[in-house]
């Protein structure tokens, strides 16, 4: 298998190469309103809260500063390195516009136009609206500056050839804001935006195929290889409800990570747990549970 991935990733590295590193993304442009908006701060650091920038952007195991850079996330396709998104204008984000920002976050693309690695999950991020960007960047704005350079991706032959992933965000991704459904209620809608776009579950929920990209077909089953090696169970209603969830249960072990059977959820979702979900508000964490309990 892992020679059928090298051999993939060279043929897209070919092509890019073929056709002079075009972009071929879906990428829609960027909404010409949003440098009006008003941010709210507040709102923004808690969608930040909810969307893991903290766990993922802060080295919180070696004391790093929030938002700083975060610890290294080690993968089948090499080691990936959360970047710096504080204030510093040389090594976070303190020069970038709105704008920049907005395309970063929902289309997965740098300033400088280079494209993003899908660990970066703007996939799920691409649905936030533009009130939701301005409300991320007005909290973003207020964390000081740290004058520390981000890590370059520690990446093997072909997946560091990044302008492959022009190709790959034409085959795989597909800008989109979230909408509501009109025949469900505010909870169950609330959930879902929680779970699909800011929680990006099925990031680590859902398998991935050669190319990692999700396999849709299989949405919620759970997937192996995740990063460090573990593995995630399938969270789809069956599934849960197989296991005696509930959604009261499973909005308490969003809260403190203890399962009905007084068991512990650790690993990565311990993480998932200590620095989001169990900041959320108790409506929220129901949201989240009545939306994955929910059939679809």
């Amino acid at each position: 298998m892992r020679r059928m991935m090298l051999r993939l990733f060279i043929l897209l590295g070919v092509v890019a190469i073929g056709w002079g590193g075009v972009a071929m993304t879906n990428t829609g442009p960027t909404s010409p309103g949003l440098a009006k908006l008003e941010g709210n701060v507040a709102r923004g650091a808690y969608l930040a809260r909810a969307s893991g920038c903290i766990a993922c952007h802060t080295n919180m195991e070696a004391g790093g500063n929030p938002l700083a850079g975060g610890a290294p996330l080690e993968t089948r396709y090499g080691t990936f390195y959360a970047p710096n998104l504080t204030a510093d204008e040389n090594h976070g984000i303190g020069a970038w516009s709105i704008e920049d920002f907005a395309r970063a976050v929902r289309e997965g693309e740098s300033p400088n136009g280079d494209p993003y690695y899908p660990a970066f999950p703007y996939r799920f991020y691409t649905r936030f609206s533009d009130q939701e960007i301005a409300d991320l960047w007005a909290a973003f704005r207020t964390v000081p500056a740290v004058e520390q350079p981000s890590k370059e991706q520690e990446l093997s032959f072909p997946f560091n050839f990044r302008a492959a992933l022009h190709l790959w965000q034409g085959l795989y991704f597909e800008p989109q804001r979230f909408k509501p459904e009109q025949d469900r209620g505010e909870l169950y809608n609330r959930g879902a935006f929680l779970v699909e776009a800011a929680g990006h579950c099925a990031a680590c929920h859902t398998p991935r195929n050669l190319l990692g990209a999700l396999d849709e077909d299989q949405q919620w089953t759970g997937a192996d290889g995740l990063p460090g090696g573990g593995a995630s169970p399938a969270i789809h209603a069956d599934a849960l409800k197989q296991r005696g969830w509930n959604v009261q249960d499973l909005a308490y072990a969003l809260r403190s990570g203890i399962t009905p059977d007084g068991d512990v959820l650790g690993a990565s979702m311990g993480e998932v747990i200590q620095q989001g979900t169990a900041f959320l508000s108790d409506e929220d964490r129901r949201a989240i549970a009545t939306y994955l309990l929910s059939e679809r």
